[in-house]
């Protein structure tokens, strides 16, 4: 079983920059997908960004919506993923989720991740 913890969230201002970071814990893959999503109050879960784990250097994939504003990374040695949101704007507020599959494929669909944390809460005010 994997365990996901977020943190990082927190409410600033237009412009401002926030980095959030997810902890993995408890059973893990050689080769897996990291995923981030976001969900604003009555929508759906939105895909933000996703890598791919067991590579040195794991493709990536981003939202049209956040690229070029939002970089996803990692830490091996500390189980941690990273999100760092610069450019923030108020249409980003939502409850950001990492997410893991246990297969190396990039999705942007939330059906395909099997694990989900709980979750940081990120406002933006204008």
């Amino acid at each position: 079983q994997v365990q996901l913890v977020e943190s990082g969230g927190g409410l600033v201002q237009a412009g401002d920059s926030l980095r959030l970071s997810c902890a993995a814990s408890g059973r893990t893959f050689s080769r897996y997908a990291m995923g981030w999503f976001r969900q604003a109050p009555g929508k759906e879960r939105e895909f933000v960004a996703a890598v791919l784990i067991g590579w040195g250097a794991g493709p990536t994939s981003y939202a049209d919506s956040v690229k070029g504003r939002f970089t996803i990374s990692r830490d091996n040695a500390k189980n941690t993923v990273y999100l760092q949101l610069n450019s923030l704007e108020p249409e980003d507020t939502a409850v950001y989720y990492c997410a893991a599959a246990p297969t190396p494929v990039l999705q942007r669909s939330y059906d395909y991740y099997a694990y989900w944390g709980q979750g940081t809460q990120v406002t933006v005010s204008s």
